[in-house]
């Protein structure tokens, strides 16, 4: 069984698309925990016009079968695919099952240490693989955390994450 939440909107104020997006997104996720026979509950929270939806279990549960990271992406792709075909419009919503999220930032974290200690160690820059804009994101802020500098290179799928030492570094 699956259940949805999210924020009250205040009487007599419309919701931003993007709560319409999440609103379409966990119709959709809930009916595929269903014809899946996964239990999970769905969270969604919109930040900074970007709704993010959280599929967690309390208790036993067989939802860790969708939680690896190319699952999760291809979730995110079909769910935002969903949501598109109902609203006409492209999201950029992102779908997290069972803290894989977490669990990729704590990967990707560990890239970045790995490189930033080949740049300590004499190299003038470190190459990471390529990956999502997402992924992307989260490593230009964890690069900028420790005091190196990173740009995107690449195109299309071989679009990749370069770091250097920062100007204190």
């Amino acid at each position: 069984m699956t259940e949805a939440t999210s924020e009250a909107i205040p009487a007599g104020k419309s919701a931003p698309d993007s709560r319409d997006d999440g609103d379409i997104a966990a119709d959709y996720l809930e009916e595929l925990l269903d014809i899946s026979d996964v239990d999970g509950d769905l969270d969604i929270e919109v930040r900074e016009a970007r709704t993010y939806i959280s599929v967690n279990s309390d208790g036993e549960s067989n939802l860790s079968k969708l939680a690896d990271g190319e699952t999760v992406d291809a979730l995110q792709h079909l769910t935002r695919l969903a949501v598109q075909a109902e609203t006409g419009e492209f999201s950029r919503l992102i779908l997290d099952i069972g803290g894989s999220r977490e669990a990729r930032r704590g990967e990707l974290a560990g890239l970045v240490d790995r490189a930033i200690t080949r740049i300590e160690e004499g190299a003038s820059s470190a190459a990471l693989p390529p990956m999502s804009s997402y992924e992307r994101k989260i490593v230009h802020d964890i690069v900028s955390e420790r005091g190196y500098v990173s740009e995107s290179e690449g195109e299309a799928r071989e679009r990749h994450t370069v770091i250097r030492p920062g100007a204190s570094a």
